[in-house]
């Protein structure tokens, strides 16, 4: 059951909420490409205030939240007071299905991973059923990092001023949902690591991350997220993953580095399924399919996208026709040089 407390500001799930209020961005039509995203302010968070935890234990340091991380148990609820929290900060204990474990704050609750060179604003170690809502996380290497995390919420963060990767599910991390995210400004450090939420492992990293075989991080969900200033990919499917869900985000390729990505979404899994999300502004392709390893980047299925790409490729790209890719024709592209897509709709 989800446990929801709108009009008080914060919610365990904002997704239930946000429609009814919240200016937190959702996909909408899209128009002329901009020159610019503009970076959120603290106001537009779907968490306005952060008595609404309910039961919470008021966190207001960094120490403090070292403490009950490590002390973390089913059912606690921790609030971040307002305030910067410097600092790399993990979570390993693991809540169940009925009682997870959440961290809640407004925008104004700031996790501060400090140098772009280094570690991850919030890392999610093996830890189960957890919710992530609301505060904001800058700076570290990565922003928030998922390992052997299952079942966790990452709800209405936001995230920005990173390295590398803003959001990364990564080592067999399954049935997770990033949702209501707002990412920007990923990629200081490497551009060509920049991506705004990526999902999965690279073969190259398979042995660092996976035991040399497939990151099957699977049925994760990306969905009503606003995604810009990345350098690379907003969103990054990797091969080895299987039947996640991208659906009703706002993408944009403001900021993106031709080196670095060449699409908003690139998909080298399987059977991802890819729905009403919104483009505008591609140095090249609005979506992209890839085979980077035989028996990857296949069944994959785009229905009801909207591309604004204003580039020179394709609304929705496809590397080859035996990947079995469905490409709904309710998808639209506009701006495309190329077209819709090298592949025919059906």
């Amino acid at each position: 059951m989800r446990l929801i407390l709108c009009a008080a500001g914060v919610t365990l799930l904002t997704a239930a909420c946000l429609g009814s209020g919240s200016s937190q961005p959702r996909a909408k039509a899209a128009g002329r490409s901009q020159a610019s995203v503009p970076s959120p302010s603290a106001s537009t968070s779907g968490l306005t205030a952060v008595s609404g935890c309910p039961g919470g234990r008021t966190i207001t340091s960094g120490t403090q939240l070292q403490a009950a991380l490590k002390a973390a148990a089913p059912g606690d609820v921790l609030l971040l007071a307002p305030g910067t929290y410097a600092g790399h900060f993990v979570a390993t204990a693991s809540g169940t299905a009925t009682a997870p474990i959440t961290l809640c704050g407004s925008r104004d609750a700031i996790i501060d991973g400090g140098s772009i060179k280094t570690g991850y604003g919030f890392h999610l170690d093996g830890a189960l059923w957890w919710r992530l809502v609301g505060f904001t996380v800058q700076g570290g290497q990565k922003g928030v990092v998922t390992d052997h995390a299952d079942h966790d919420l990452i709800s209405g963060l936001f995230v920005h001023g990173v390295g590398d990767e803003g959001i990364h599910l990564r080592s067999f991390s399954s049935d997770d949902v990033v949702e209501d995210v707002v990412v920007r400004d990923t990629g200081l450090l490497h551009a060509r690591f920049g991506e705004g939420i990526y999902v999965g492992s690279a073969r190259a990293n398979w042995c660092q991350y996976s035991g040399c075989g497939p990151d099957t991080s699977d049925r994760d969900v990306i969905r009503g997220s606003d995604i810009a200033q990345t350098t690379a990919e907003n969103i990054d499917i990797k091969e080895g993953t299987t039947g996640g869900t991208i659906e009703g985000n706002r993408l944009s390729g403001a900021g993106m580095v031709p080196a670095a990505a060449t699409a908003w979404v690139n998909v080298k899994g399987n059977e991802w399924t890819v729905t009403g999300n919104v483009g505008q502004q591609s140095v090249r392709d609005g979506f992209q399919v890839h085979e980077i390893l035989s028996g990857w980047g296949e069944r994959n299925v785009f229905g009801g996208n909207t591309a604004a790409v204003d580039g020179p490729g394709y609304g929705f790209y496809v590397q080859h026709a035996s990947l079995a890719t469905r490409l709904g024709c309710d998808n639209a592209a506009s701006g495309a040089g190329s077209g819709l897509s090298n592949i025919r709709c059906t």
